[in-house]
């Protein structure tokens, strides 16, 4: 029972995939807090708090061995064994997770040296190891899939969703994000110069490391660019793929600190370490809401852009009357009317900083009047956005639907179907009751029309037995087709029909003997 709530993925009603989300933050943090320890001015205020925090985190890491070795019997990969529990102790997982606790217990229970002392600590960072519980299964699963791509295209498929991508493609996008997060904590909190002093070698490492991990990404996008279909329509398609945004962003992430390297002559460099925030648009392509935005930007384009026109016009008018009702009581502040616009764009924004104010009645009047204007001007762009964001998820959720029906109707719901349905949702951040409310939708709707298909074909088959259906039917046919040929031209009508099924057909006969002039 244990290793079915906790252990079985499998299990979409347990809590395995919560039980590895949080080992995994668990062992994120811990070697983090680790590396903290090295740090001679943490390790002089914070020890205490390190060392609890390290205790905690043993103890789960322990009760998770146990458990693990205790549901052995009920896990397949060892349950055909005669000795499960034994097996399962000198597999490879229990090996790490047992290297990953090791070092606390002996520190614990023997006498050990300080130098003993110092390699047991550092030893603990084998924890990151125990994601071989995750990596390797899809690893494995990778090679399975890919066994007959070329390199390229395995690269590829690591790099970007594909049918033979697995889970793979998701733990390393996992792990670009992590490493894009980690870079922008860093350059945020290396501007305190207290912060700074501290931790000024592990800025350093962390910008190495990060600087390697993205030039290796864009080289390896750069190598795979061939296999996008996005680069088809280029002759050079890996030149293509250098001038697509994603591209530039890219090589953006990892210009400051090549620059940095090249410049070594005396120059205030804190612009370039700044301009290292633009990895954070990295994550617009790990982001299905970034790509939902630019969608509904390019299709309301042309409204955005009559708004931001108006506004534009309304900002010159403002700051032209601004600098006329103004300039002669205070030529020093409305100075002229480019300076005016500055004045414009706070008023119009309701913001109003109040380093350039109106004093004279018709000045104060006019800015009143603006700034209430101002707020429905401004509400213009931001509510056809989300309006038409909105509506673009509407039509993300109906399109998972027709898919969810697609797959009812053709009568293969089975666990891929299932996966590539949870793939879809997750893309589009659709929660899980979400997701399940669309399927039992789908689900009713095709059963429905099956029910009404099925109630047809058993009216029609069974319409010998009940000739006053029948009778009823034909009637009501008869009705629409006499409406059809008063509503509209009987002339017109009977040209298209002849013209289309040919003046000897039985369409053309049923109108001549439905016609006004045949009726008559």
């Amino acid at each position: 029972m244990l290793y079915y709530w906790f252990f079985d993925t499998a299990n979409t009603n347990g809590f395995a995939k919560l039980v590895e989300k949080a080992i995994a933050w668990l062992i994120v943090v811990s070697v983090f807090s680790i590396v903290l320890e090295h740090i001679p001015e943490v390790q002089a205020l914070y020890l205490g708090e390190l060392h609890v925090f390290d205790i905690i985190a043993v103890g789960i890491f322990t009760v998770e061995y146990l458990f693990r070795w205790f549901t052995a019997p009920n896990n397949p990969d060892y349950a055909n064994f005669k000795y499960p529990r034994l097996r399962h102790l000198v597999g490879i997982y229990a090996v790490v997770d047992l290297v990953a606790i090791a070092p606390f217990y002996i520190a614990l229970f023997m006498t050990v040296d300080v130098e003993l002392l110092r390699v047991l600590r550092l030893f603990r960072l084998f924890r990151m190891f125990k994601f071989s519980r995750l990596l390797i299964p899809a690893v494995g699963e990778f090679l399975e899939l890919n066994k007959n791509n070329t390199f390229r295209q395995k690269i590829y498929s690591l790099l970007e969703p594909t049918d033979q991508s697995g889970k793979l493609q998701i733990y390393f996008d996992n792990f670009i994000v992590f490493w894009v997060a980690v870079s922008i904590i860093c350059v945020l909190i290396e501007s305190v110069n207290s912060v700074h002093q501290i931790f000024y070698l592990l800025f350093q490492w962390v910008d190495v490391v990060t600087f390697t991990i993205f030039t290796i990404e864009y080289l390896a996008r750069l190598y795979v660019a061939p296999e996008n279909p996005a680069f088809n329509q280029f002759k050079w398609k890996r030149l293509g793929y250098a001038k697509s945004n994603q591209a530039l962003i890219d090589l953006v992430t990892i210009l400051p600190f090549i620059l940095e390297a090249i410049i070594t002559y005396q120059v205030d460099l804190r612009f370039l370490r700044v301009f290292r925030l633009m990895r954070l648009l990295k994550l617009t392509r790990y982001s299905s809401a970034t790509q939902t935005l630019g969608g509904v930007l390019k299709r309301e384009k042309p409204i955005i852009l009559s708004a931001m026109f108006v506004l534009f016009l309304l900002i010159l008018l403002t700051a032209s009357l601004g600098y006329l009702l103004e300039h002669d009581a205070q030529p020093d502040v409305f100075t002229n009317i480019p300076q005016s616009i500055y004045w414009a764009m706070t008023t119009l924004s309701s913001v109003g900083y109040g380093d350039m104010t109106p004093v004279t009645p018709l000045g104060r009047m006019m800015t009143s009047v603006v700034a209430l204007i101002g707020v429905g001007i401004f509400a213009i762009p931001a509510g056809v956005l989300a309006s038409a964001f909105t509506d673009q998820l509407q039509q993300d959720r109906e399109a998972l639907k027709r898919k969810v029906a697609k797959i009812f109707a053709t009568g293969t719901l089975n666990q891929e179907s299932l996966l590539e349905i949870n793939k879809e949702a997750e893309r589009l951040h659709i929660s899980t009751s979400s997701r399940q409310r669309i399927m039992d939708e789908a689900e009713r709707e095709y059963k429905e029309s099956q029910a009404g298909k099925a109630q047809f074909s058993g009216l029609i088959i069974n319409v010998l037995d009940h000739p006053e259906y029948a009778s009823q039917q034909f009637q009501t046919l008869i009705d629409q087709l006499l409406f059809l040929i008063t509503a509209s031209e009987a002339q017109n009508l009977q040209f298209d029909l002849s013209k289309q099924y040919g003046s000897d057909s039985d369409e053309l006969k049923i109108f001549n003997l439905l016609s006004p002039q045949s009726i008559d």
